[in-house]
């Protein structure tokens, strides 16, 4: 199918039911070989990129964003259009609560706050920012098994493959209490985080494989507790990168060798242009 002709899929509007939860699909767009689809999922926003060739049945990658961003991050969308257009992927994120398009509730405005106070003060943010990754992450897993629900109703989403998860910071936090309890999550690829306690014992119940990456340079990620974060990983199969460097920009070679990683855990196109 050429980018010009009717894809398979839902257009601008439409909406689908999904376990009594309706997606609705409110823009289209296309360009250099990838669609993207802006959508809303009972109050979740999200967005939606896949292959404009019209593919259907691709593997799904779920992308969370750092924490104070959002569904389009500028590292988050160069990421996406690599493993759209080189292994013909899917890929969806959707903004954590209190964050792109959506309203920040009180709790989520004092972290914020606090967060401020303590950067102008020259303070560490880590324990102000492990509490509210925390909170924003335990109510991101529900919404992220929605919206998983209402993708895989889709025609151009193979609703029987297996799903993979990236993330960096914020998002780290949220696959880690995500895939342990979402049987349909067979990998992940993570980025850097504020390390805790709390994040090592869910780290332990992790056993899909897994790519961690260290942004080695990086003075708010450290080193140390980045080393023993991939240790706690409880999977038999976990990959560590430690590149030079600060956690943005990702260099292009790591978010090369993410996608690998998924396409052999998801059966993606390895090597293999899908525009």
């Amino acid at each position: 199918m050429s980018p010009g002709a009717p894809r398979v899929g839902i257009p601008k509007g439409n909406t689908m039911q999904s376990n009594s939860q309706t997606i609705e699909f409110t823009s289209e767009t296309t360009l250099n070989g990838v669609v993207e689809r802006h959508f809303i999922l009972d109050d979740i926003t999200g967005v939606l990129w896949s292959p404009a060739s019209g593919s259907v049945e691709s593997p799904l990658l779920l992308s969370g964003h750092s924490g104070g961003m959002h569904k389009k991050a500028p590292g988050l969308v160069a990421s996406t259009l690599h493993s759209v257009s080189s292994h013909g992927f899917t890929v969806a994120a959707i903004d954590a609560p209190g964050h792109g398009d959506r309203p920040r509730n009180t709790q989520d405005e004092q972290w914020v706050e606090a967060i401020h106070q303590a950067r102008a003060a020259h303070e560490p943010i880590a324990p102000i920012v492990v509490e509210y990754n925390r909170s924003l992450a335990e109510r991101a897993v529900p919404e992220w098994q929605a919206t998983i629900d209402a993708l895989q109703t889709l025609p151009d989403v193979d609703a029987d493959a297996p799903i993979g998860f990236g993330g960096v910071s914020l998002g780290v936090v949220t696959g880690l209490m995500l895939a342990p309890v979402e049987s349909r999550i067979a990998a992940v690829s993570f980025g850097g985080v504020f390390v805790d306690s709390s994040l090592l014992e869910a780290a332990r119940k992790l056993t899909v494989p897994v790519e961690y990456r260290i942004p080695w340079d990086d003075k708010d990620y450290d080193r140390t507790s980045g080393v023993a974060l991939f240790d706690a990983f409880g999977s038999k199969e976990k990959t560590l990168h430690a590149y030079s460097g600060r956690h943005y920009p990702v260099p292009d070679y790591e978010r090369d060798s993410s996608a690998r990683f998924f396409a052999r855990h998801l059966g993606g196109s390895v090597g293999v242009s899908a525009s």
